[in-house]
C-alpha cells in the first residue's frame, strides 16, 4: 500500500499521535530513490534527502506512529528498512524556546544580531529564544526606528487577517525603486524555526556594523566594515515571515505545521487538509500532473499532503505579496529564500537536470509536457545559459564555504532537483521570469537550507549556530553577488 492511501485511511493520524523522526536505510541510493518515487506523500521535511551512512545509505522523513507501525510490517528490511531516530514531541523539552512577551518592547528597542556581539553575549540571545510572530513585527518597528530602516506593508492580507511586512536596508537608508538588488525572504514554511530570526539578525548587524564602524564576526569567519558597507551599498529588501498565519499555529501547537491556514480545499474531519504550501504556489510548471512524467510528484493535488499545491497559482495572499515585490523593485537580481533543515544551497533548476545545449529542451515548450522530472534521462533536461549557469554556481559555491568556514557543519551547494523534481517553488519561478519575458531583470534565485535533516525544532545550541551559519552565507552571497555583477 502506498502512503498516501495510508494517509486516507487515518485522517488527521499525524496529529493525533505522537509524530516520529525515522530514517529509512538501503545499501544503494537508487532503492531510496525508488522509495521516495512510490511514497511521495511522506513528509521528507523540505525536500528528500538522501546521504551516506556507514557505508549504507539513509534518508529523514517524518512520519506518524501508525505509518511506522505499516512500514515495518510492509517493507522487505534486504531491501529498505526503517528505524525510529526520536519523537519529535518527546523532544520538545530540548528544543529552543518561543519568545515569551515582547523582547523589543513594540518597537522600542531595536534587535541586534551575533556578528556584531561578543561570543559570551550569545547565551542571552539563546535564552530569549526564537522571535515569536508578535516579535517579528516589532523587531522590525525597532529597526525602522533605530536605524530609519524604511518598512513596507505587502497588499494582501493573509487568510486570517495578518499582514505581511517587509524593510529596505541601505548604506544611506535613502530608498531608490531603481537601485534594489537583492532580495531576501524566510518563513515561508511554518514549521522552520528561526528562519524569521537569521533575517533580522543579519540585517540588525548591518545596520549596526555600518552605524559603529565595525566589522563583523560568525564563528570563525571575518568581516571588515568596508564589506559591511559594500553589503549594505548592494542594497537589501526582505521579508521575514511570508506566512505569519502559519507561523502562528505552529508556535501555539508545536505540530510541525509547514502550511498557510488557508481551509478552502479542507476535508472535513481531517485536520491536515487545511493549508496550501506556499511554495508548491508560484507559477513555474504549477500543473505538475500535466507539464511533469506520471511517475513524478513534484508537488501534490490532496489537500491533506504538506505538498499540497493550492487551486491555481498564486491562489495565496502570501505568495501573492512575495511576487509583488519585484513590481516595486524591478531590478532585483538576486535572491534566497530561507528554508530549514537540510544543509544545502539549492540553485535552479528544480524540475530537472540543467543542460546547457539544447534552447528547446525549456519549461515553456509544450512539445514535452509530460516529460520533466526523471532525473538523468536523455529524454528531457532544462536548459540553461552556460554563462548563467556558471554565475549561479560561483555564487553557490561562495556562499557555502563561507557557511563550512564559521565551524559549526557541512553545507552542500547543488542543484535544486537534488534528487527529487519540484514545481511551483519561489526560487524557479523567480528564475524564470525573465526567460518568459526578456523585459524583466533576470533573478538568479536560490533556497537555503539550514540547520539538519528534519530538525525543524533546533536545540537552543543549533538556534545560535543556525544564526551565525545563514548571517555568515548572506555576507557572502551578497558579496559575491555584487563581485559577479548586479545588472540584468
Amino acid at each position: 500500500m502506498k502512503v498516501s492511501a495510508l494517509l486516507g485511511l487515518l485522517p488527521g493520524a499525524a496529529l493525533a499521535s505522537d509524530v516520529l523522526n525515522v530514517a529509512f536505510y538501503a545499501k544503494e541510493r537508487s532503492q531510496l530513490f525508488d522509495f521516495i518515487s512510490a511514497n511521495s506523500e511522506i513528509d521528507y521535511g523540505c525536500r528528500p534527502v538522501v546521504m551516506a551512512a556507514d557505508g549504507e545509505h539513509k534518508l529523514h522523513a517524518i512520519i506518524s506512529e501508525e505509518h511506522l507501525h505499516h512500514f515495518k510490517r510492509s517493507l522487505d528490511p534486504e531491501l529498505v528498512r526503517v528505524e525510529l531516530l526520536h519523537s519529535i514531541n518527546k523532544r520538545q523539552e530540548s528544543t529552543a524556546p518561543i519568545g515569551k512577551g515582547d523582547r523589543f518592547k513594540g518597537g522600542r528597542i531595536a534587535p541586534r544580531g551575533f556578528g556584531s556581539r561578543k561570543p559570551s553575549e550569545y547565551a542571552e540571545l539563546q535564552r530569549a529564544g526564537v522571535f515569536n510572530a508578535d516579535e517579528v513585527y516589532t523587531a522590525m518597528k525597532g529597526l525602522e526606528r533605530k536605524y530609519g530602516m524604511r518598512l513596507f506593508t505587502t497588499p494582501y492580507k493573509t487568510f486570517e487577517g495578518n499582514k505581511i511586512i517587509g524593510g529596505v536596508a541601505n548604506k544611506a537608508q535613502k530608498v531608490r525603486k531603481d537601485k534594489q538588488y537583492i532580495y531576501l525572504t524566510s518563513g515561508i514554511h511554518a514549521r522552520e524555526r528561526g528562519g524569521p530570526d537569521n533575517l533580522i539578525y543579519f540585517i540588525s548587524d548591518l545596520l549596526y556594523a555600518n552605524k559603529h564602524r565595525k566589522g563583523l564576526t560568525y564563528g570563525n569567519k571575518k568581516y571588515t566594515n568596508s564589506q559591511v558597507k559594500k553589503v549594505l551599498g548592494a542594497g537589501i529588501v526582505f521579508i521575514p515571515m511570508l506566512n505569519p498565519d502559519g507561523v502562528r499555529h505552529d508556535q501555539a501547537n508545536s505540530n510541525l505545521w509547514r502550511k498557510n491556514r488557508n481551509p478552502a480545499s479542507a476535508i472535513a474531519g481531517d485536520p491536515l487538509s487545511v493549508g496550501v504550501d506556499l511554495n508548491r504556489n508560484f507559477d513555474f510548471l504549477w500543473n505538475f500532473t500535466q507539464k511533469f512524467d506520471p511517475s513524478v510528484s513534484p508537488a501534490s493535488t490532496n489537500p491533506s499532503s504538506q505538498a499540497f499545491y493550492g487551486t491555481a497559482p498564486f491562489s495565496e495572499p502570501e505568495s501573492k505579496d512575495m511576487a509583488w515585490v519585484y513590481t516595486q523593485y524591478p531590478n532585483i537580481h538576486w535572491y534566497i529564500d530561507v528554508h530549514s533543515a537540510a544543509g544545502t544551497l539549492l540553485y535552479s533548476w528544480g524540475d530537472d537536470n540543467n543542460q546547457s545545449h539544447d534552447r528547446k529542451q525549456n519549461l515553456f515548450n509544450l512539445a514535452y509536457d509530460g516529460k520533466r522530472g526523471v532525473v538523468n534521462d536523455d529524454l528531457y533536461n532544462e536548459y540553461i545559459d552556460q554563462c548563467d549557469w556558471d554565475n549561479i554556481r560561483l555564487a553557490a559555491n561562495r556562499t557555502t564555504d563561507a557557511m563550512i568556514g564559521v565551524g559549526g557543519r557541512q553545507y552542500v551547494p547543488q542543484q535544486a532537483v537534488g534528487l527529487y523534481p519540484t514545481s511551483g517553488a519561489s526560487d524557479d519561478w523567480s528564475f524564470s521570469r525573465w526567460h518568459k519575458d526578456k523585459r524583466l531583470t533576470k533573478v538568479y534565485g536560490y533556497t537555503m537550507e539550514f540547520g539538519y535533516a528534519t530538525n525543524f525544532y533546533p536545540s537552543p545550541e543549533e538556534y545560535v549556530q543556525n544564526v551565525l551559519d545563514t548571517n555568515a552565507g548572506f555576507m557572502e552571497f551578497v558579496l559575491s553577488a555584487v563581485e559577479i555583477g548586479l545588472k540584468g
